[in-house]
């Protein structure tokens, strides 16, 4: 089943690649936290299409007050909502539940953006339009994430490890983009073309194993 989302459609410029985890129980269930009837409907479809719970929230007050952070759950959200910022929803989502993971929707992906929501506790970011496979494999991380929360891996390489592979303009990069600044500013910066620095910046991504830019914000952040 392929579900055409409203709001969430083709492509992201911020893909995510499903990570080698084992299968999730049917238990998992998805919180679905947006303000526009369509997008619940087509997301509780295309997520019960493979077998998820869905639990869809109209408001922050709502979900905040109902939602329970249980084992195989997580949280999909719209960063736009006219009852208040997305970002203080995420942040107080961080407070009242630490332990569910949460994806963010928005339309407006620029590294400024992706650092502000990656530092205030979300697992993932989304640039509408995105593809329904690209959601669902999302969704399949974050509750694999759910998961490592609990119990986390000792067998995983640590970021320090990964780091150690950066060269040296790598680390000053990455530093650069860890703090918000986006391709443009580097590379005026560090006096070299936009796109070497994206060069530079796809390199970084394969070293440290990241799958996106909001991966990579979020694991070098909980390193520090």
């Amino acid at each position: 089943m392929n579900t055409t989302l409203p709001s969430v459609g083709q492509v992201s410029n911020l893909p995510v690649t499903p990570r080698q985890v084992e299968s999730l129980p049917l238990s998992a269930t998805v919180f679905v936290l947006d303000d526009e009837p369509a997008v619940r409907d087509s997301l509780r479809d295309l997520l019960e299409s493979e077998h998820y719970q869905v639990q869809t929230f109209e408001s922050p007050k709502q979900f905040l007050q109902s939602a329970t952070s249980k084992p195989n759950t997580c949280l999909i959200l719209d960063l736009k909502m006219p009852e208040i910022n997305g970002m203080d929803v995420l942040q107080a989502v961080m407070r009242r539940k630490p332990k569910l993971p949460t994806i963010v929707l928005t339309a407006y992906a620029e590294v400024p953006a992706v650092v502000s929501v990656m530092k205030s506790g979300a697992v993932n970011l989304l640039e509408k339009p995105c593809s329904d496979q690209q959601l669902l494999d999302a969704v399949r991380d974050a509750l694999a994430q759910s998961e490592q929360r609990r119990e986390p891996s000792s067998g995983a390489e640590s970021v320090p490890a990964k780091l150690s592979r950066l060269s040296q303009r790598e680390r000053e990069i990455l530093k650069e983009l860890v703090a918000g600044q986006n391709v443009k500013q580097i590379a005026l910066q560090f006096g070299t073309s936009p796109n070497t620095v994206r060069n530079q910046r796809g390199s970084i991504l394969e070293k440290m194993a990241a799958n996106s830019m909001a991966d990579l914000i979020r694991m070098v952040l909980e390193a520090t």
